[in-house]
């Protein structure tokens, strides 16, 4: 592939996920262009208490599930002794939080982890390693709740959407195909190495990616209850068909580069609503889920970072300040070692 063509490649990319969101919005502008402003926030204003309780329990949850991820990736670099639970805790949550609003999860995400552990002495290929690994649990688990949703949502869907279908079906076939792939790998490859650059990469073992697929799968499933709790006063639907049209949705919105799946999410929700449901009060409900499972995360795990900042910076002026307390005393003592008396020199044989 020559410079020009891979320029071109990158340009592409990175202007896909202004494709989907132009695109993305329009779609919601469509749906819900019958309704008012008024009737989305008579909505968030009528969610009962308990399904609010409900869905932050939920949201709590499913970012401890998150942080999951940086423990597993530190026990497949075998530096998980170093790090203290609460420390890979902060680190995958913020990140998670950092990249689940602003996207593009190895840069935003990736760079507060690569502050975080170089401080707690995991060296810098390790953290790359780390990185690595999360992102393919993080793909896996998309991957596999996808699968998985396929098989719960009802044919009768999509069926006022062709292109929706289309988009569905190659999706399954694509997570499917990449699950499949990366179990034999693990049994093909087992106990070997793949070098990128100078860093060598262990290929996981069968175990580790079967766990990898469940804390994906637990990651989905909590991130729909937060939203389940906010829509089931509004739509009567199953929770097994509700899950797999969101997972769907979720992950279509992950793929997409659109930071948080803005639009693309909720476009692809609102298309699959009967025409029965209100579509104001869904799209109030998704407003909802997105304070509660974006915002408020960044804003709380924010706050703690920024509280472990100000510890941090506290306790390393108390030790410049001890630091200097001491070499004031050595200071001190200094001219009376020099006003010693010398000892007599040895006498003249």
């Amino acid at each position: 592939m020559s410079v020009k063509v891979k320029r071109l490649f990158k340009k592409l990319v990175s202007y896909a996920g202004l494709f989907f969101f132009v695109l993305a919005a329009g779609m919601l502008w469509w749906q819900l262009r019958n309704y008012s402003f008024y009737d989305i926030i008579h909505t968030m204003l009528n969610i009962p208490l308990p399904n609010l309780f409900m869905a932050c329990v939920a949201c709590l949850m499913g970012y401890f599930a998150l942080s999951l991820y940086d423990f597993l990736a530190l026990h497949y670099v075998g530096e998980h002794q170093k790090v203290v639970w609460w420390k890979w805790m902060l680190a995958g949550m913020l990140g998670f939080a950092i990249s689940n609003n602003a996207g593009h999860a190895v840069v935003s995400g990736g760079a507060i982890r690569y502050r975080l552990y170089t401080r707690w002495r995991i060296r810098g290929g390790d953290i790359v390693k780390m990185l690595t690994i999360s992102g393919i649990t993080y793909t896996l688990g998309c991957a596999a709740i996808v699968v998985i949703g396929y098989f719960l949502i009802p044919a009768d869907f999509f069926e006022q959407s062709v292109g929706a279908t289309v988009g569905v079906n190659a999706l399954f076939t694509g997570c499917l195909v990449a699950i499949l792939a990366y179990f034999a790998a693990t049994i093909i490859f087992h106990k070997k190495s793949i070098k990128i650059g100078q860093l060598r990469f262990d290929v996981p073992t069968t175990k580790m990616a079967l766990l990898q697929m469940l804390l994906g799968i637990v990651d989905g499933m909590l991130a729909g209850l937060v939203l389940y709790s906010c829509i089931r006063p509004f739509w009567d639907i199953p929770f097994g068909t509700y899950i797999g049209l969101f997972i769907v949705a979720q992950n279509t919105g992950v793929f997409s580069q659109v930071p948080g799946g803005i639009g693309v999410f909720e476009s692809i929700f609102l298309i699959a609503l009967p025409d029965s449901v209100d579509k104001a009060a869904i799209f109030g409900a998704l407003l909802t889920y997105r304070i509660i499972y974006y915002v408020l995360p960044l804003v709380g795990v924010g706050s703690l970072f920024f509280i472990y900042e100000r510890w941090l910076r506290a306790r390393m002026k108390k030790w410049a300040a001890e630091v200097r307390e001491h070499a004031e005393h050595v200071k001190q003592k200094l001219p009376h070692i020099s006003k010693r008396k010398k000892p007599d020199s040895a006498p003249e044989k």
